[in-house]
């Protein structure tokens, strides 16, 4: 089972931290979830968990988030646990 996520993602100007820290706009990671076409890849992702019962899977962008770190640094499965 699948839910896509009705919020959307909060944008850098959004990303507000008790101690007044932000996030670089120049992160190479910031760079690249720019270039992924999030809300078209969930819905295909979404259709992908075609049965109504069960645990709801984790969202898109968290899964495709950690094997794009995972493939980035060589981690194994349980190292990329571990790092994030």
């Amino acid at each position: 089972m699948y839910k896509i996520q009705k919020n959307v993602q909060i944008t850098l100007e959004d990303f507000g931290q008790p101690m007044g820290l932000s996030l670089n706009p120049n992160n190479r990671w910031v760079k690249k979830a720019e270039l992924v076409p999030w809300l078209e890849l969930e819905s295909e992702y979404a259709k992908k968990f075609k049965n109504k019962k069960g645990n709801v899977a984790k969202p898109l962008r968290m899964a495709l988030s950690s094997l794009l770190i995972q493939r980035e640094y060589n981690f194994s499965d349980e190292e990329i646990v571990l790092q994030i």
